[in-house]
């Protein structure tokens, strides 16, 4: 990361902010199949950190056990998964983020792929397809534009 600590981050709605007072290491993509049903996504990017670095300022992450393992920690109001903590003794001693909810997540890159053999075979991160950008207010307009603003970006995403 180019930035310096104290590195920030948090939900979707706000409830839950928290700080990372060194960079994560290690940014990576993970496709294992427990990743891929708690971020509902192909893959999630998720970086390491200590644990001794991670402080939560605002909020409490609920936590769900999701194998024997380990535990991950979501927004209880949104929903937005946010921590993976492993429970056994030899890993007490770091967990990971989920990239995308640093404030700046453009700024750590994943770098390798874990998991790979649950790699949804479509999703290739690597990969070069199109890429196509949402206009500007694109959920403003979606919410509350006129009809045939609505009726235009839908069309334009294949909706009938």
């Amino acid at each position: 990361m180019t930035s310096t600590p104290p590195f920030a981050g948090g939900c979707l709605c706000g409830a839950i902010r928290y700080e990372i007072s060194a960079p994560p290491y290690d940014p990576h993509y993970c496709h294992c199949r427990s990743c891929q049903k708690a971020a509902g996504a192909p893959a999630i990017a998720g970086a390491f950190i200590a644990r001794t670095e991670f402080r939560i300022i605002r909020g409490k992450p609920r936590y769900f056990r999701s194998s024997a393992v380990a535990e991950r920690g979501f927004c209880k109001d949104c929903g937005t998964y946010l921590i993976y903590r492993p429970l056994i003794a030899q890993w007490s001693n770091w967990m990971i983020i989920t990239i995308a909810c640093l404030d700046h997540p453009e700024e750590l890159s994943p770098r390798r792929h874990y998991g790979s053999e649950s790699r949804i075979p479509w999703f290739d991160p690597q990969g070069e397809p199109p890429h196509e950008k949402y206009e500007d207010n694109f959920i403003d307009i979606l919410s509350d534009g006129s009809p045939d603003e609505r009726k235009a970006i839908l069309e334009r995403f294949g909706a009938p």
